[in-house]
């Protein structure tokens, strides 16, 4: 048994998540996760939510709350979306706990023991009326390059350019609107990533089992040069700035940056979980404490990349303390909304909390993981999705459930038949079933997951090519033993592909094994080599045929979805 710690992408607290965040961070992480437990290892699966920054601030006051309030609230929120699509987490912290706390303080001063940290005087724009720093978002204005009257201060959205908040004509407050703006000086502390240049390539240059995604994003951050990145802000909300447990002359109204906090939380949210469950969390991130023999997997889109492979890795190694580092990095493309962005201002796309209350969380997530933005971007469309329900779900996996199973209530009492035995046609299914297993088994360890549910859906229709041929329907009126064979046979199907059906579907794969009568303990992970696997029912079992698994999604349903989140492009 191998240990594996998994963590994806900390959902940002501004707001529910999109498909798409659901796609490349969380859902494929947890169908990993799943799998690895299925295979009878120890898994620890960690996120939590990332609850600092301007945005978070800014969504606050718009909504009238505290910043605190307004994370708690959207901590929930996230939560039971989470739970909605059966994310497994064995812990969804926040990074405003305060082991993050202390944790993001610790690292900070062990940087800057080992000469990593530097402060610094910069100069940023003030507001006279807000009595504050602004950061780069609070700050409007006219665009410099183009003209455009509601640039922000990081960025045009209508050239798209890169910008400098002091760039800005005409500048404002995003807060108050207030126009009495100057350039003030303010004191901020960097992180010398330049000095960590080489280690990090190094680090790099080994992580072979990354795929060329993440590679290829960390190689051109280090291709370009690292650069010196300020790791405090002057906002409220936040990790408060410390020196060796103490407030830090002239940054007491300042926190450290979101982005450098963030990622800690990882450890942190292990510290959250040990502290409410009695677990150990060093064995899992201090390699001198047993965490050497730790599989480490990140699940990320491919936005942040750049922090987890450059500045998160400066913070660990340059702590000079044995903490563990990532040793697999699975990065995604965008999942976009019919080749455009999700917005929510917009109105378009379909939002997590909003796809739950179209259909459960099956539905959706055999959709993303069949279709995730692995190689490249991928389009959700409306008629795709209800494409691949109707053809994958309802009328390849439900179809050979419901068939078979409503037979062998019908003229098996609901019972295992024992009678007759196996032939050719079993032979012949076993080989292909048995490769099916090695292929999926294969894409799920290599973290391939289209390729994996491409696979299982290929294993699903060999089940029903199998019952066309068999076809015990008709032998039960000349051959009631070769018709027992391929009832058996097929219940015992409807039974392995319940069990390799879990990581993706695992609600319906649960109802299909409650109803062919498979107890918690035998539903690991099945063995390719494993011939028994089409006879592994007790002869005699009661089996009982499964409500409705999947449900067509119908050509109205699909209009009445388009016009209420913006569909058809």
């Amino acid at each position: 048994m191998s240990r594996y710690l998994i963590t994806s992408a900390l959902p940002y607290i501004n707001g529910i998540k999109h498909l798409g965040n659901l796609a490349g961070s969380m859902l494929p992480a947890d169908v990993h996760a799943r799998f690895r437990r299925l295979q009878g290892h120890e898994v620890l699966f960690i996120c939590a939510t990332d609850e600092h920054g301007t945005p978070a601030e800014l969504a606050a006051t718009e909504a009238g709350l505290s910043p605190k309030a307004y994370c708690d609230e959207q901590h929930d929120l996230q939560r039971r979306a989470g739970e909605g699509y059966g994310l497994s987490f064995d812990w969804f912290g926040r990074s405003s706990s305060a082991q993050n706390y202390a944790l993001t303080q610790h690292f900070a001063d062990m940087l800057e023991d080992h000469g990593l940290l530097e402060e610094r005087v910069t100069k940023q724009v003030y507001c006279i009326d807000d009595g504050r720093f602004l950061p780069d978002r609070y700050v409007e204005g006219t665009c410099p390059i183009c003209g455009f009257e509601d640039a922000r201060g990081d960025q045009c959205d209508n050239c798209g350019s890169l910008l400098d908040p002091t760039q800005l004509k005409n500048p404002r407050s995003k807060i108050s609107g207030s126009t009495r703006i100057e350039v003030r000086d303010t004191a901020h502390l960097f992180l010398r990533q330049p000095l960590m240049e080489e280690k990090i390539r190094a680090w790099v240059d080994a992580a072979q089992d990354w795929p060329h995604l993440a590679r290829s994003i960390a190689y051109k951050w280090l291709d370009e040069g690292l650069q010196d990145r300020a790791i405090t802000r002057d906002l409220s909300w936040g990790v408060p700035v410390t020196r060796h447990g103490k407030p830090r002359p002239g940054f007491e109204n300042k926190v450290f940056y979101v982005w450098f906090d963030a990622p800690i939380e990882y450890i942190a949210a292990t510290q959250e979980w040990a502290d409410a469950t009695g677990g150990d969390w060093q064995r899992w991130w201090r390699t001198d404490q047993g965490a050497e023999d730790v599989t480490y997997i990140q699940v990320m889109g491919k936005d942040n990349v750049a922090f987890h492979t450059v500045s998160f890795p400066v913070t660990i190694l340059g702590s000079g303390e044995p903490w563990k580092l990532v040793d697999r990095l699975k990065a995604f493309n965008w999942l976009t909304w019919y080749g455009g962005k999700f917005s929510t201002s917009q109105k378009r796309g379909i939002f997590m909390d909003q796809a739950l209350e179209l259909l459960s969380g099956d539905y959706w997530r055999w959709y993303l993981m069949a279709n995730a933005p692995e190689s490249s971007d991928s389009a959700f469309t409306l008629e795709s999705f209800q494409a691949t329900i109707n053809s994958d779900l309802a009328n390849v996996l439900g179809n050979f459930v419901n068939r078979i199973m409503k037979f062998a209530s019908a003229k098996f009492d609901g019972k295992v038949p024992d009678e007759g035995a196996p032939g050719e046609l079993e032979a012949k299914l076993w080989a292909d079933v048995s490769a099916k297993i090695a292929a999926i088994t294969g894409f799920h360890e290599e973290m391939e997951f289209r390729k994996a549910a491409a696979e299982t859906r290929a294993l699903w229709a060999i089940g029903n090519e199998y019952l066309q041929t068999a076809a015990p329907w008709t032998a039960i009126k000349t051959d009631p033993a070769r018709a027992a064979v391929g009832v058996r046979t097929g219940l015992n199907l409807v039974a392995l592909f319940a069990i390799l059906a879990q990581p993706f579907v695992p609600d319906a794969a649960g109802r299909i094994l409650d109803g062919v009568g498979v107890p918690e303990a035998n539903r690991q992970w099945p063995l390719a080599d494993d011939a028994r696997l089409l006879d592994a029912l007790p002869k005699g079992l009661q089996t009982q045929v499964p409500d409705l698994l999947f449900a067509k999604i119908e050509d109205d349903q699909v209009a009445n979805w388009a016009a209420q989140f913006g569909g058809g492009g």
